[in-house]
């Protein structure tokens, strides 16, 4: 083994004790790797076909390669969002949602927050100065503030915000509700303004990136075919495939 090779493996920042360790088991397992290798290699028979699928797997990543560098070189990946629009309505009732999701508004602050009967008041509220008294109070006292009444999240990542062990199996279910717990560290402070729940739609807004993955995806595959189209046309052309007839 060449000493760049083992440079290359071992981690930096170690101490020279544990530089030592990391070295030793990466000798080992080079060890371990080219003594399996050279007894498989006096060992198979079917060399040949280990070399043919070595061949196929070289050209596969060959032809995937220089796709992708095509694709990145000539195809652009900005999709116009009257397209995608059109697309969503196309297929919204097939887009079906396999999780809830719900907008609303979510606060933890510490347990010794000031004007904690304030919040109380001001996350359940509909009223235009709630939210600016909530976003003004939390630059200050909260260590989490999040206001997702105009988004569509994923009602489980919400629900993780709070500790475990102080939900009841009412609070994971999404609805319109607002929860408040405590431990001895935190007040959290959840109000659900808004739900959806599996089998329904998934609305545009959540379903976006999706369909721009959809649509780029298929005018890569579009996109690939002109190109073997074009090439295969240019080989006729120059002679470089021929078709022998018995």
């Amino acid at each position: 083994m060449d000493r760049s090779v083992l440079d290359e493996n071992i981690p930096g920042g170690l101490s020279k004790e544990d530089s030592i360790i990391a070295a030793e088991h990466f000798i080992r397992m080079w060890i371990n790797e080219n003594l399996l290798y050279n007894i498989a290699l006096k060992n198979i028979n079917d060399k040949e076909n280990i070399d043919h699928l070595v061949e196929n797997y070289r050209r596969s990543l060959l032809i995937y390669q220089y796709e992708e560098q095509l694709v990145n070189e000539r195809l652009t990946k900005d999709i116009d969002e009257q397209a995608l629009y059109d697309y969503y309505n196309l297929h919204k009732d097939k887009l079906k949602l396999d999780k809830p999701l719900v907008k609303g508004i979510f606060l933890k602050v510490p347990i010794n927050a000031p004007q904690v009967d304030e919040i109380r008041t001001w996350y359940k509220s509909k009223a235009p100065g709630a939210r600016e008294n909530l976003q003004k109070y939390s630059l200050k006292n909260a260590a989490n503030f999040d206001y997702f009444v105009d988004k569509w999240v994923d009602f489980n990542d919400v629900m993780n915000s709070f500790p475990k062990e102080q939900l009841t199996g009412n609070d994971q279910t999404a609805q319109r509700k607002v929860i408040e717990k405590q431990d001895s560290d935190y007040f959290y402070f959840l109000n659900i303004t808004d739900c959806l729940f599996p089998g329904d739609n998934t609305p545009y807004e959540y379903a976006r990136a999706t369909i721009q993955e959809i649509l780029i995806n298929q005018r890569k595959m579009d996109f690939m075919k002109e190109v073997e189209n074009e090439l295969y046309k240019r080989a006729l052309t120059r002679g470089e495939i021929q078709f022998y007839t018995e």
